[in-house]
């Protein structure tokens, strides 16, 4: 039976998007050998428990974000009740087999988390929260479960508390030194009575986040990362006796970025990425030596802003063997275990997704010679059809090589695809991660500009057939390049995004509301705004909003495509049922498919809004 084009990438979409993959591996942080493994299913992320080297067991019979994680004794899944995915709830334990459920901070108000992590001797867990009164970092007796008591609260921004192995201290990455100013300093407070035992500041040279308490109980130091030579480099702190050892390392180039610590052996997990490439590394404590476990690829993905500092990364089993997560654009995250001598062993298996096409790294210069990362590919044999530009969420996050079945998606259906690391993403540098700083969408724009440019170097991103989309952040960075770039784009196709930030900021739930009101002060509103270009929009757009997100709440888009639409503009708003970071592969699907849908109507010379809207949906 012969199929048409359309049919064929049709049946290529579906298949894509049928099966589940590996999201991300919570491990827990005590003496046996368990994790939380989370996969992307049709209907959400769900969680399966994990004792290596067996395989994961069966699913969870309940719903967990990927945020979620077990506890020491693999009882229980503590995760957040936030009604789907606004972000704003409270925090509950809920036995592996869902017969039980506890509320762990029962009569407070609901909050947004930023941070949740056990002690090694899993007697306590320490939740990071935040309301609109501030920071709050609670220990939660978990053995058994028991009344929270605050050991730190401020009003200004204050995100992962981390306990020592015992639990009693309790380091906090901590802004109120500068508030509004993501340059962290770390705070570490006595667990049981809250009082500051000492605080670590490079600054001006550059912030300190903390990474984790060796597990060793009465061995209170800390793994951190230091930012005083403009890239980050881990260092071990002793908070009650001020020791400190810095891990210089010059002959490296870039960020070595601390991922985890076997403190009883002595070796510190790390991952190396020079221009935007990955590489996983080990440091010796005793000799100094950087030897290398694993290239190609990548081996972790930051993610600066939530429950964790990372979406996934690599880390030491209980043992001290090296559990390497892995991806690359053509290939889900997969679990190897890696021997001393190099050999790997594969524990999970990456997930039998079709064929794809792995991208390639290139950096491009942009308007004042600063050097930008694009990942990029095209069709294999054939003409493009058009190309798309990805820009990524955060602004301070980073498009990895890993996974991302959407790219795969516009590959398959015959388009030329890019995503881009502009300035604001980070493993840079600290001056590439700030560069967005009080410049009003400038530098951004002239990085995508950039990008667009090399492309046409290459004989793609004809501005006819030329689309540029994001999420987030990179849903308010494709609708400004739409306004301020206009003779570049197409169409511009934006989820979650922001377009209007007048009117965002106050909306915003409390835990982003401070650094954004820092971010774009009133004197940057228009500028930043995407509304204020909307007389020189000239390309269709699709705002794609979820009904729940408190971070960039469907009022920020709302007068947008109003605006638009008045003036004759071709706009489309849907508004799908979820958050802010919706997951579950149906849902991605069906906004892939009417993304294609739309990017073929206008290489058809067709409106986006010329047709009924898709039905709401939910992810």
């Amino acid at each position: 039976m012969l199929h048409t084009p359309e049919e064929s990438t049709t049946e290529t979409l579906d298949e894509r998007f049928a099966v589940p993959y590996l999201l991300t591996v919570r491990p827990s942080v005590g003496p046996v050998d368990r994790a939380l493994v989370v996969e992307n299913h049709p209907e959400g992320a769900r969680g399966r428990l994990w004792h290596a080297p067996e395989a994961p067991g069966a699913l969870l019979p309940f719903a967990v974000s990927m945020g979620a994680i077990v506890t020491n004794d693999g009882r229980w899944i503590v995760d957040l009740d936030d009604g789907g995915g606004s972000e704003v709830g409270t925090l509950v334990a809920t036995s592996a087999d869902g017969s039980e459920r506890v509320e762990l901070t029962p009569g407070r108000d609901p909050y947004v988390l930023r941070g949740l992590a056990m002690s090694f001797d899993g007697s306590a867990l320490v939740a990071t929260v935040v309301d609109e009164e501030g920071f709050h970092v609670l220990v939660i007796p978990a053995s058994p479960w028991g009344e929270p008591r605050v050991v730190y609260s401020n009003p200004v921004e204050a995100w992962f508390g981390l306990p020592a192995a015992d639990a009693s201290l309790v380091s906090i990455d901590t802004t109120d030194h500068n508030p509004g100013i993501r340059r962290p300093l770390i705070t570490v407070v006595d667990g049981v009575t809250g009082d500051t035992v000492a605080t670590l500041d490079d600054l001006p040279d550059g912030p300190i986040r903390a990474v984790r308490f060796s597990s060793v109980t009465g061995d209170d130091r800390l793994l951190l990362n230091t930012e005083r030579g403009g890239f980050s480099r881990p260092a071990v702190w002793n908070p009650r006796t001020g020791e400190r050892h810095d891990f210089d390392l010059p002959d490296l180039a870039g960020e070595v970025i601390a991922l985890d610590w076997n403190a009883a052996g002595g070796r510190i997990l790390a991952l190396h990425v020079d221009g935007g490439i990955h590489r996983l590394i080990e440091l010796d404590e005793a000799d100094g030596s950087v030897p290398t476990v694993l290239e190609g690829g990548s081996f972790a993905e930051p993610d600066i802003a939530n429950l964790h500092p990372f979406y996934w990364t690599s880390y030491y089993a209980p043992d001290g063997a090296v559990r390497a997560l892995r991806s690359s654009w053509d290939v889900p995250i997969h679990v190897t275990e890696v021997a001393s001598d190099g050999v790997e062993t594969v524990l999970i298996a990456p997930a039998a997704v079709p064929p794809g096409q792995p991208l390639t790294s290139t950096l491009v210069t942009s308007a004042d010679g600063t050097r930008v990362q694009l990942w990029s590919g095209r069709p294999a044999g054939r003409e493009s059809l058009g190309t798309v530009l990805e820009i990524h969420g955060g602004p301070m996050l980073v498009a990895v090589d890993a996974y991302n079945p959407s790219a795969q998606a516009w590959i398959d259906a015959g388009f030329a695809y890019a995503s881009l690391n502009y300035r604001g993403s980070v493993t840079f540098g600290r001056a590439f991660r700030e560069g967005f700083w009080n410049a009003g969408g400038d530098r951004e724009i002239e990085d995508v500009s950039a990008a667009i440019a090399w492309l046409r170097e290459q004989g793609l991103a004809d501005p006819a057939s030329t689309f540029v989309t994001g999420a987030s952040y990179g849903g308010h960075m494709t609708l400004l390049s739409v306004g301020r770039l206009p003779e570049l784009f197409a169409g511009g196709l934006a989820h979650v995004a922001v377009a209007d930030w007048s009117v965002t900021i106050d909306a915003m739930n409390p835990a982003v509301r401070t650094v954004w009101s820092s971010w774009v002060p009133p004197e940057l509103v228009e500028r930043f705004s995407a509304i204020s270009y909307l007389d020189d929009v000239t390309a269709s757009v699709w705002v794609n909003q979820g009904s729940i997100d408190t971070r960039t709440p469907v009022v920020g888009v709302q007068g947008y495509v109003d605006r638009l639409r008045a003036r004759g503009g071709d706009a489309v708003l849907e508004i799908f049922e979820g958050g802010h970071e919706p997951t579950g592969l149906n849902g991605a699907a069906h906004d892939q498919r009417r993304m294609h849908e739309l990017a073929l109507r206008t290489l058809a010379g067709e409106r986006w809004d010329s047709t009924d809207l898709t039905p709401s949906h939910e992810h």
